[in-house]
């Protein structure tokens, strides 16, 4: 089966308008998340899904400096950008995972993947996130091209219809879901990037581990959290945008 990992990403954001292009450590956002996907041994190919809004030029002349294809559909129907994304790249299982994610590490993508592709029989999607015991900004999903063909077609909602997924996971629909947990719960972390304050927050992580090494691991943030509590404390109170915000 064909993996195909879908990156979202565009110029606009409420909170913080340009955020994937914002260089910390010499390189944007988006390459850095870019980098840590192409460590991620089962992906074959990785997209970037972007609008056709004009401001998000940038984001296509970024793709093709950093040599990924880009995709460029609704700026509001995030699940008709997936979807056709998808399509064009003849994708049977997607990962999905968002570009405000920069210390996303592979190894929790390789061993999601691996465990979607041995149960493949039996399971149309894994998250993370049900079961929240990682860190904002490691979030990531994994779906077949049939479940999304059967969101795209079915989803009514506003939400349902922006968020991508959240028709996936109604438990009315009945789909065969599974939730993928850590052993232990770093939920009380955060390390998305969203708000000014979680650029602090990204950009000093970045600064004290980035030069030890460019890939470091969800281990080597939650160390240095713990270490360093006025630096976690700077978005502690940051509130996620809820669905249909």
């Amino acid at each position: 089966m064909k993996v195909v990992c879908i990156m979202q990403a565009r110029v606009g954001s409420s909170r913080l308008p340009g955020k994937v292009l914002k260089e910390i450590c010499g390189r944007t956002v988006l390459e850095h998340d870019i980098n840590r996907l192409k460590l991620v041994s089962n992906i074959d190919e990785i997209v970037i899904a972007t609008t056709v809004e004009e401001q998000d030029d940038e984001i296509v002349k970024e793709s093709n400096r950093l040599g990924v294809k880009c995709f460029r559909g609704s700026e509001n129907d995030v699940l008709s950008r997936y979807y056709f994304a998808a399509k064009e790249n003849n994708a049977d299982v997607i990962v999905r995972v968002t570009s405000d994610c920069p210390c996303l590490d592979y190894n929790i993508l390789n061993d999601m993947i691996k465990l979607f592709l041995q149960r493949s029989n039996d399971i149309d999607y894994i998250n993370n996130t049900m079961d929240r015991t990682y860190p904002r900004g490691y979030d990531s999903e994994i779906f077949t091209f049939n479940i999304l063909e059967n969101a795209f077609n079915n989803a009514k909602r506003d939400y349902e219809r922006e968020h991508v997924t959240p028709y996936m996971y109604d438990l009315n629909n009945k789909f065969r879901l599974m939730s993928y947990k850590n052993s232990s719960d770093y939920s009380r972390y955060r390390v998305t990037l969203d708000t000014p304050e979680d650029l602090k927050v990204i950009t000093a992580i970045y600064e004290s581990l980035f030069k030890k090494n460019e890939y470091f691991l969800l281990e080597d943030v939650i160390e240095f959290l713990d270490k360093n509590p006025q630096i976690a404390n700077i978005n502690e109170k940051i509130e996620q945008k809820k669905l249909g915000e």
